[in-house]
C-alpha cells in the first residue's frame, strides 16, 4: 500500500539547543532513530529535520517506495505528516536530498505514550520488589520501544532534545535497559501490549521532587492566578516555575502521542488546594500545545491518565496527602468527570510498602497501579466496551435519624461491593448546623463504623454524632495519609477488586 503523506510549511521562529552549539547537517530531529515508534493514526504522524540547504527538494521513501517530496523552508526545517501505510512489519524510511541520503531503520507504526511526573514516575524496574523476575521477562516484549531524557532544566523552551540531553532513543527492550527505565511506564506498556496488535512506544521524561509548576508553561499558570502563587526558588532549581515543561515537555510538542501518563504530587503536599487548579490547567494546556505544535497530529483532547497519591509512612495522622488526592480529581473524586475529560486515574491510597529501601513514601509494588492504569486506558483511551475500570463510588445518602444511622449506596446498586473492614468512614458532627469543609482537619470529624452492609450499599453507625442535637454536616472516607493496610480499606468492587476512591462530601445530611 502506497504511504499517505501530507505536508505542510509552519514558521519557526528559532530552534534552542541551550548552551550546545552545532552546525546544521542534514538530519532528523533528534527525537527519531532506528527501531523508533512512530504514531499509527488516526491523524499520521509527524516528522521533521534539518537541511543546510534552503530549498533543496527532499525526497522520502519507505521501503524503497517513493512516498512524495517536500521543500526545505527558510529556516532549514523540513517537515510533514506520515500516515500508516497499514503493513505490520518495520518499515525503512529514508530521506534524499542533494547533499546524500540519511535512514531510518526498523520504524514501525504503534501508539506512543508520554510517562512523565517526580520519583514515582522515574522509579526503576530495577527498584522493584521482584525486579529480577521482571528484568528476564523483557526479551518476550520486542514489541514496546523506550525513549528516555535525561533530566534538564531550561529557562526558555527548547524545540529539540541536544543528543546529550537524551539517555535513550527507541531501544529495544533488553534487561541493561529496561532495568533503568521508569517501572510504572514499562509496565503499563507491558500489560497493554498484551490487548493490542501493534508496537508500543514509551517515552519517559522525569524528575523526582519536583512540583507541578516546573511541569507547567506560563499559560498554564496563568490560569490559576486567583489560588495562592507559587514562588519560584532563586538562584533557578529543578523547582522553579516552568523549567522543566521547557527542558522535558517542550521539545517533544512536534512528536505526535497517543496520550499521556502522570505520577506527580507529592511535591505539592504544601499547597494542595492549589493543585484542584494547577492540575486541570495543566492538563489542558499539554493538550493545546500539543495539538497545536504537532500539525494536529495529536488529539487535542489526547487521553491523560495519572496515579493518585500513594500512601507514604505508617501513620493515622491526616496531614495534606487527602487534599491533594481530592485535587487530583478536580475535586470530583473520580474521574473522567466535567472539569477533567477523557481522564482516567489509578487509585493507590490501599497500596503501602513501608518496608521500601527507597523510602515509604516510593512503594515498590507498582504492578497493581500499573494494572489500573491499563483498566482505565482501555475504557477511556480506547473506548473499549465493557471494561469496569473504577472502583465504587457513592450515589445517594439517606439519614436515618430514628435509628442514628447513614445509609451509603453505591453507584446507583449497578455494582455489588466487597466490603474488606468496617472502619475508614468519618461523619462531621455540627452543632451550628454548619457543613465541614475539607480544611477542618479534625475538628468535628468522628469516626462512623460500618454498621451492616448488602451487596450494594452500607449503613454507619453515627450515634456518635448523637444527631438528635447535632447535625452531620460531612461524610468523608479512607481521609487520611495512609488509611489502610496494603488492599484492605473499606470498599472494593465485588467483580474487579478495585478500590472505592477517597472522597469528602460537605454537605448537610
Amino acid at each position: 500500500m502506497k504511504l499517505l503523506i501530507s505536508f505542510a510549511i509552519i514558521s519557526v521562529i528559532s530552534l534552542t539547543y541551550g548552551n550546545e552549539k552545532r552546525a546544521v547537517t542534514f538530519s532528523f530531529s533528534t527525537f527519531y532513530a532506528n527501531h523508533m515508534v512512530l504514531q499509527r493514526g488516526p491523524r499520521g504522524a509527524y516528522v521533521w529535520g534539518h537541511s543546510p540547504k534552503h530549498g533543496d527538494k527532499i525526497d522520502l521513501y519507505l521501503d524503497d517506495q517513493h512516498s512524495g517530496s517536500i521543500t526545505v523552508d527558510s529556516h532549514g526545517i523540513w517537515q510533514g505528516v506520515i500516515h500508516n501505510p497499514g503493513g505490520n512489519h518495520g518499515y525503512i524510511l529514508t530521506a534524499s536530498s542533494s547533499l546524500g541520503n540519511i535512514t531510518l531503520k526498523d520504524v514501525w507504526f504503534g501508539d506512543v505514550w508520554l510517562c512523565s511526573g517526580q520519583s514515582n514516575m522515574h522509579f526503576l524496574v530495577g527498584d522493584l520488589a521482584n525486579a529480577t523476575e521482571e528484568i528476564s521477562d523483557t526479551s518476550r516484549h520486542q514489541d514496546i520501544r523506550l525513549f528516555k531524557a535525561k533530566e534538564h532544566l531550561s529557562t526558555t523552551p527548547l524545540t529539540e532534545f541536544t543528543r546529550t540531553n537524551l539517555r535513550e532513543r527507541w531501544l529495544l527492550p533488553k534487561a541493561a535497559t529496561v532495568k533503568y527505565f521508569s517501572a510504572v511506564c514499562w509496565l503499563f506498556g507491558k500489560y497493554l501490549s498484551s490487548h493490542v496488535s501493534y508496537p508500543i512506544g514509551l517515552i519517559e521524561s522525569d524528575w523526582g521532587g519536583t512540583p507541578i509548576e516546573a511541569w507547567s508553561s506560563p499559560d498554564a499558570l496563568q490560569k490559576c492566578t486567583s489560588t495562592q502563587q507559587h514562588l519560584s526558588p532563586s538562584p533557578v532549581t529543578s523547582r522553579s516555575n516552568n523549567v522543566l515543561w521547557n527542558g522535558m515537555i517542550h521539545p517533544f510538542l512536534k512528536s505526535t502521542i497517543y496520550g499521556a501518563l502522570w505520577y506527580q504530587g507529592e511535591a505539592n503536599y504544601g499547597n494542595a488546594f492549589d493543585y484542584a487548579c494547577r492540575f486541570p490547567a495543566m492538563i489542558d494546556d499539554w493538550r493545546s500545545k500539543f495539538h497545536a505544535a504537532s500539525l494536529q497530529t495529536v488529539d487535542a483532547m489526547f487521553p491523560f491518565g495519572f496515579v493518585q497519591l500513594a500512601p507514604n509512612r505508617n501513620t493515622s495522622e491526616i496531614g495534606t496527602f487527602p487534599l491533594v488526592r481530592w485535587a487530583q480529581t478536580a475535586n470530583h473524586g473520580r474521574v473522567p468527570n466535567n472539569r477533567l475529560k477523557n481522564v482516567f486515574m489509578a487509585v493507590a491510597l490501599d497500596l503501602p510498602d513501608y518496608a521500601s529501601p527507597r523510602g515509604t513514601i516510593h512503594p515498590r509494588l507498582k504492578h497493581d497501579v500499573a494494572a489500573r492504569l491499563v483498566l482505565g486506558a482501555l475504557a477511556v483511551a480506547y473506548n473499549r466496551s465493557g471494561i469496569d475500570y473504577q472502583g465504587p463510588y457513592p450515589s445517594s445518602y439517606t439519614l436515618h435519624r430514628h435509628s442514628n444511622t447513614l445509609t451509603i449506596e453505591y453507584d446507583n446498586g449497578r455494582s455489588p461491593i466487597d466490603v474488606r473492614n468496617t472502619n475508614g468512614f468519618q461523619i462531621c458532627c455540627s452543632t451550628s448546623h454548619k457543613v465541614c469543609y475539607a480544611y477542618a482537619g479534625d475538628n468535628g470529624w468522628t469516626n462512623a463504623p460500618i454498621k451492616s452492609h448488602d451487596t450494594s450499599s452500607i449503613t454507619l453507625d453515627s450515634s456518635k454524632c448523637n444527631i438528635s442535637h447535632h447535625s452531620i454536616g460531612g461524610l468523608r472516607y479512607e481521609w487520611g495519609e495512609s488509611p489502610c493496610a496494603f488492599k484492605k480499606c473499606a470498599i472494593y468492587g465485588a467483580s474487579n477488586y478495585l478500590p472505592s476512591p477517597p472522597f469528602i462530601i460537605p454537605r448537610l445530611f
